[in-house]
Order: C-alpha cells, then sequence, then structure tokens
C-alpha cells in the first residue's frame, strides 16, 4: 500500500474544522510521520495507523505547528513497547529544540529512536524502500523539505523471453546477473525488459519559492505543499517565507507533478475551495485540497519505457 494520510492541515493556529500539522506516508513496510504539530498522536487513532507502525519521524523544522506533537508520539512509542528502531530525521541545527521535545516530561522510555540529524543541502539516507534525500528550503529557520525516491526497476516482456526460451529459474538469473547465454549468443536483460520508473513522493512545508522546492517536485507522483496563502498575499507570503496557492501549483505545473496535495492552510481561509480556484489556473493534473483525516493514493505507475 502507498498512500498518504492526513493528520491535520491548519497552519499556525488551528481551527475547529482543522487539526494542526500531520501527514503519514505508508509506502509498503514503511510509515512516515511527518511534521506531527500538536494533537497528532489522537488523531492518529482516528486513522488506524499505530504508533508500532511507524518506522521513521521526518521533521522540517522546528516552529511550533510542526514539532509540538513530538513529545506524545515518542512516548506512545515506549508506552507501546515498539519493537523496532524508530529513525527521527530533522535539521541538524535544531538538535537542541529535538532534545527539549524528546525529553519534555518524565517516562520511561524502551523505544530505540535513531537519530539521523540533517547536516547538508541533499543528504540522503538509505530506506529499505529507497531513497530519502533533504533539501534545503527558504524559511527563517533552518528548514528542510524531504522527497522519497524508488530506484527505477523493470518489467520482463514475455513475449521477448519465450523468443529466447527463456523461462523458468533462467529469468532470475537474467535479472540478477544482466545476461545469459543461450545457444551461441548472450541475451542481455535490457532486450528483453522495459524500464520500470521508480516512484516519488515529495514533502514540501514552510518555504518561499527557492531551488530547493523544485529540486523536491521534479517528477513527482505525489507532491504534498503548503499553501499558506492565497495570491491576494502573495506580498505577505513573501514575507514571511510562505506560499501561496498559486506559486505552489506553478511550481507542480513546471516540475511535471502528477498528484498535487495542497495543505497547511492560514486560519483567515474559510472556504477551501478558493485554493482550488487558484490553483488551476496554473496546474492541470490530479488536484487535493486536503483535508483532516483524508487519505490520498500514490497513483498508479507510470508507463515503462523502452530499454
Amino acid at each position: 500500500m502507498r498512500e498518504l494520510v492526513v493528520l491535520g492541515t491548519a497552519s499556525q493556529a488551528p481551527t475547529r474544522q482543522r487539526n494542526h500539522n500531520g501527514y503519514l506516508l505508508r509506502w509498503d513496510d514503511e510509515v512516515l510521520l511527518f511534521d506531527p504539530g500538536e494533537g497528532s498522536q489522537r488523531q492518529m487513532l482516528h486513522t488506524g495507523i499505530s504508533a508500532t507502525d511507524l518506522t521513521r519521524i521526518c521533521v522540517t523544522h522546528f516552529h511550533g505547528d510542526h514539532c509540538l506533537g513530538l513529545p506524545g508520539v515518542i512516548q506512545r512509542l515506549s508506552l507501546d513497547r515498539v519493537p523496532h528502531p524508530v529513525a527521527v530525521t530533522f535539521p541538524a541545527g535544531g538538535a537542541e529544540y529535538f532534545d527539549r521535545l524528546h525529553h519534555a516530561a518524565s517516562f520511561y522510555e524502551t523505544a530505540e529512536l535513531t537519530v539521523e540529524p540533517v547536516h547538508a543541502d541533499g543528504q540522503q539516507f538509505t530506506l529499505g524502500v529507497g531513497t530519502l534525500e533533504a533539501r534545503r528550503l527558504r524559511h527563517p529557520i533552518e528548514t528542510y523539505g524531504y522527497r522519497l525516491v524508488e530506484p527505477d526497476g523493470c518489467r520482463m516482456l514475455p513475449e521477448k523471453l519465450a523468443a529466447y526460451g527463456i523461462a523458468g529459474p533462467a529469468v532470475g538469473e537474467l535479472i540478477r546477473v544482466g545476461h545469459l547465454d543461450r545457444n551461441g549468443r548472450r541475451v542481455t536483460r535490457d532486450e528483453v525488459s522495459v524500464t520500470r520508473p521508480g516512484q516519488r513522493f515529495a514533502f514540501v512545508m514552510d518555504t518561499g519559492l527557492c531551488d530547493g522546492v523544485y529540486a523536491l517536485a521534479e517528477h513527482a507522483d505525489l507532491l504534498v505543499i503548503e499553501a499558506t496563502f492565497l495570491e491576494s498575499e502573495a506580498a505577505l507570503a513573501a514575507e514571511v517565507g510562505h506560499l501561496t496557492a498559486g506559486q505552489a501549483a506553478r511550481v507542480a505545473a513546471e516540475s511535471g507533478v502528477r498528484t498535487l496535495v495542497l495543505t497547511h492552510f492560514s486560519q483567515r481561509y474559510a472556504d477551501p475551495r478558493r485554493f482550488a480556484d487558484e490553483a488551476r489556473q496554473h496546474f492541470t493534473g490530479e488536484l487535493v485540497i486536503a483535508e483532516d483525516l483524508m487519505a490520498v493514493q500514490v497513483p498508479p505507475r507510470r508507463v515503462a519505457s523502452a530499454g
């Protein structure tokens, strides 16, 4: 299963309809929690995803609406005696804030946290399902966005395998080795397969437009991106290091994004349709205006190309 589960969609202040930030990404055997704001632990109860499911926590920056849910989530890991290590990734410059949140209250710690700070733009972390890359964003404090990139694979073509008489265990050998000798001829993997592009997920929170935004969004199958303001407040957005819905949509259109999820909405806007109307002026792909507790599926794989 590959899907995004939204825990909250508010920006600095929650509303009656919107919880503070929080996003869960189910990606095969990995479950990543991004930017747990206040109330994330309770919101998780509504999703069917427990603390025991978590494999990694990613924090973009240490403004309260993106991290004040950490103490509860961390303590819940120990309360539930999560049996596996849970990695925690955050800007290295905010290590002091992480330590405070980690030990914000007394508890008996049994869970194992693997602390993996981001020290540099472009730093990568190896996961079982691919590579997690952090890119520097433009905000008043040190902030990183993340993208998960699955490596490209290949799809074997049965008709071509049959033409060379390759079947059974020989197919596995061809995939592993890259070639196979048949009837005095070497058959390469590329001759009997097509490239299966790996999928990409991108997560972009508080930032003004910068190179990091585009690097993260490039060819993303699913892009989750802040749209704190509408274009009418573009000057304010630039001043405080945020994006408008129109800017986020233009990034998606220019970067070849397939599914765009807008979130992190200012409390000043009561009608979410305004974000959709603005984004549709620039982006024609699949558009989702995030709502608390909704699930968004990662779109099917892109069509394989000739190898």
